[in-house]
């Protein structure tokens, strides 16, 4: 019954018979089109669960119909009430990846000191990887002024849309063609060429990929490995690409499966240095010594890396810098500046993990 409204609604905002001032759709004209009170209205946009799913979509449908967007996080922003920025890790009920992930920590921390000083404070939260969407609830709700997202998963549409809504959004993240929105994240391609070359410079030629290549950092990882491996003429065998999510145990099964099939591999290049260790624990539990019989590099660089049995060898991405990175452009964004994709460079870090073989 509502969408006939709507297109009245449409028909009234675009005719020019009134003014500008008028023109401007109000949340009452929400709460009016779809015979609920403004303040359910204003529940059902910031996500609340006092107002029921149903009622909450039907909302929400009808808000993105009309193109409407609250922008009482900007309005504040200005007038200095609302200090807070809502930092989104999305939660992927198939992995169950956890939030105490140390890359997770290590870029909340970064993020969190410098939002403090600038003044603000951060609301962490935790949205649907499905639903990457559902982020701006927060700032349309005008609980907060921008959006940090630390991921963008399956999404990338999603995330588009949000651009063009003009929701203040940056995410961490690969930066992929048409992008709308402003990402900072580490030059992926460069990281996954680096490690692979640094595998076949030890001799290695049956290197195990660990990562699941759908998404879009690891997708990037993965063709700078390809491109290694086609360098040096080295085909390569689908059955070493585990594509697993960044979860310790899909490794070790991952690493398991590899040696119960015999199918044979002197390396690992795992997309995370969590993945990297589960491997060399898994390797060890196998009877197959690290790095002699097979060597192990991993990605990030977090703090345990480098004092793990043995130190582990990976690709540094810079986490203080790009949470930093991801901040600073929040705030160009809530300032009227264009912000374009950041992307950091990233190091390799030799450890214990991959030292030449003897007899190489």
């Amino acid at each position: 019954m509502w969408g006939r409204a709507v297109r009245m609604e449409r028909r009234r905002r675009e005719s020019g018979e009134t003014s500008a001032a008028k023109r401007r759709l109000q949340m009452s004209d929400i709460a009016r089109l779809a015979g609920v009170s403004t303040s359910t209205v204003s529940r059902a946009l910031s996500g609340s669960a006092l107002v029921n799913e149903e009622t909450r979509t039907r909302i929400a449908d009808l808000a993105r119909s009309l193109n409407y967007s609250i922008n009482v996080g900007a309005k504040n922003l200005r007038l200095q009430q609302n200090r807070t920025v809502a930092v989104v890790i999305p939660y992927d009920t198939a992995s169950g990846q956890s939030i105490s992930d140390p890359f997770f920590l290590r870029m909340l921390g970064s993020v969190a000191d410098a939002l403090t000083e600038r003044g603000f404070e951060m609301l962490l939260t935790r949205v649907d990887a499905e639903h990457l969407n559902a982020a701006a609830a927060f700032y349309d709700g005008g609980r907060a002024v921008g959006i940090i997202l630390i991921g963008q998963w399956h999404h990338h549409d999603q995330l588009n849309e949000l651009a063009a809504r003009r929701v203040p959004l940056v995410v961490w993240g690969a930066h992929l063609a048409q992008q709308l929105y402003c990402t900072v994240g580490g030059d992926n391609f460069a990281g996954g060429e680096a490690a692979t070359e640094h595998l076949i410079g030890l001799g290695r030629r049956r290197i195990a990929f660990l990562g699941d290549v759908e998404l879009p950092e690891v997708a990037q990882r993965f063709a700078g490995y390809r491109e290694a491996l086609a360098r040096h003429r080295l085909p390569f065998d689908r059955r070493l690409l585990a594509p697993i999510a960044f979860v310790a145990e899909r490794a070790r099964a991952a690493v398991q499966s590899l040696i119960d099939r015999k199918i044979e591999f002197d390396a690992v290049f795992a997309c995370s240095d969590v993945l990297a260790m589960s491997s060399v624990s898994t390797l060890r539990e196998n009877g197959r010594h690290v790095p002699t019989d097979v060597s192990v590099v991993g990605y990030d660089d977090i703090e345990m890396a480098a004092f793990f049995n043995p130190p582990l060898t990976t690709i540094r991405q810079s986490i203080e810098i790009g949470g930093r990175a991801l901040v600073d452009c929040l705030f160009a964004l809530l300032e009227g500046r264009a912000e374009l994709p950041k992307v950091l460079s990233t190091e390799l870090i030799v450890r214990a993990t991959s030292v030449p073989p003897p007899n190489r």
